[in-house]
């Protein structure tokens, strides 16, 4: 009986971090499907990258609302509902022939997909003592990038075999039986075991949004979020396969390696941190990363070792993200935390709207006129590389605004923002 309770909190925690992997297949679908889905909606690459943002809108709205629910509500039966979501946006994504629609379903699908890392983060912080929550969050956090490690290639090999409609429906019914699991398994907690969150209030939304250090780290965060969610989430795996003439599964492969990168990239920036300062190491990741981005679209052939590591490094550097919580952190009060670290995400996933729109209308906007025998517009590599050069130019603008905060606002501490 001891025994069954010692692991009663992984059994718990067991199936919301598998949504967590989960929700990262359906985060990279379009990448991995998108000519067909162009063909069925009869789009072109300005639509195409709208339509792959309102992934991100939904999922940077519901941030903060779904960490309400989950206080009040409890993991059980929001995550059973937000699977439900992400199942249902999934089947009217693949059902419709109306661009209108298909936008509306990935909007629904992001916003399911939000509870992923905060419903894992509840379950954590119900079961789980104090002193491991950090531990079991960051491990969490790993397992579900396992998801996009391992989702891109065999979804890939698996589209070869079948038809993406029937991929789709696969992964709407896999969504239901998550949820379902979730909702038969997990339990309130018999005591609590951790520290519980207070919620927002009003008061604190308007002190943190009142500080102009956090807008600037905010801004500077979207600037330098488009090598993983512009690039890798999207836009890698086409530019790849046009670029270099490789299959969808090798694209998908080499690209995972950036997720492989990110798993090491917390702790090794964290150290690096300690050592010279969150401000600069969190520039020299925007520099690092217009390097390699400029070495990827001047490269003029494919070698599969030196992509894998050059993706692999960019991965490294795209966990400055934990950098910037850490910096958001040091700006506000304690008892402001959980407000600052919301808004820091929002405004990060809304970055990765901003890259898709960007680099669709630019696509556009350099097409050749080229249509394939379904009439879909088919779009030159000189498009690609104009279009994804905003990337590491806009990384380049973070790392100067991050630059910029190391002296005007480095003498701020927790009196930028008192508490409310």
């Amino acid at each position: 009986m001891f025994r069954l309770q010692r692991y009663l909190p992984f059994v718990m925690w067991f199936f919301p971090v598998i949504f967590f992997a989960y929700q990262f297949i359906l985060r990279l679908w379009p990448g991995l499907m998108m000519q067909g889905i162009m063909e069925q909606l009869a789009i072109d690459a300005s639509q195409f990258g709208l339509l792959a943002a309102f992934y991100y809108y939904g999922y940077a709205g519901m941030q903060i609302p779904v960490a309400m629910l989950l206080d009040r509500y409890g993991a059980r039966r929001v995550i059973l509902f937000f699977a439900l979501l992400c199942s249902a946006g999934t089947l009217l994504f693949t059902l419709t022939h109306h661009w209108l629609i298909a936008c509306l379903s990935r909007f629904l699908i992001g916003a399911g997909s939000a509870v992923g890392f905060l419903g894992v983060s509840k379950v954590i912080s119900d079961w789980f003592p104090a002193a491991h929550y950090a531990r079991m969050v960051g491990f969490s956090f790993s397992l579900g990038l396992l998801g996009a490690i391992y989702g891109g290639k065999p979804i890939s090999l698996l589209a070869l075999h079948y038809d993406w409609h029937t991929l789709a429906l696969g992964l709407a019914l896999l969504a239901v039986l998550l949820g379902l699991a979730v909702s038969l398994l997990l339990r309130t907690p018999p005591h609590s075991t951790a520290t519980r969150t207070h919620g927002f209030t009003v008061k604190q939304f308007k002190a943190v949004l009142s500080s102009p250090a956090i807008w600037v780290l905010a801004l500077a965060n979207a600037l330098m979020v488009g090598s993983l969610e512009g690039f890798a989430d999207v836009w890698g795996i086409p530019y790849l396969m046009t670029a270099y003439g490789i299959p969808k599964s090798e694209a998908a492969l080499v690209i995972s390696f950036l997720f492989v990168g990110m798993l090491f990239g917390g702790p090794l920036l964290s150290f690096a941190s300690k050592k010279w300062g969150l401000y600069p190491v969190i520039s020299l990741c925007g520099l690092g990363m217009a390097a390699v981005f400029f070495m990827l679209l001047s490269h003029p052939s494919y070698h599969k070792a030196a992509f894998t590591l050059l993706f692999f490094i960019t991965g490294l550097l795209c966990c400055y993200q934990v950098l910037v919580f850490a910096s958001g952190a040091r700006l506000v009060h304690p008892e402001h935390l959980s407000v600052t670290v919301a808004f820091l995400n929002c405004v990060n996933m809304l970055g990765g709207s901003f890259f898709h729109t960007l680099i669709g209308k630019l696509m556009e906007t350099s097409w050749t006129g080229t249509l394939s025998s379904d009439g879909v517009h088919v779009y030159s590599l000189m498009s690609y590389l104009l279009a994804l050069k905003v990337i590491p130019v806009c990384a380049l603008l973070g790392a100067l605004l991050t630059s910029m905060m190391q002296w005007r606002f480095y003498n701020q501490s927790t009196d930028s923002v008192a508490p409310a």
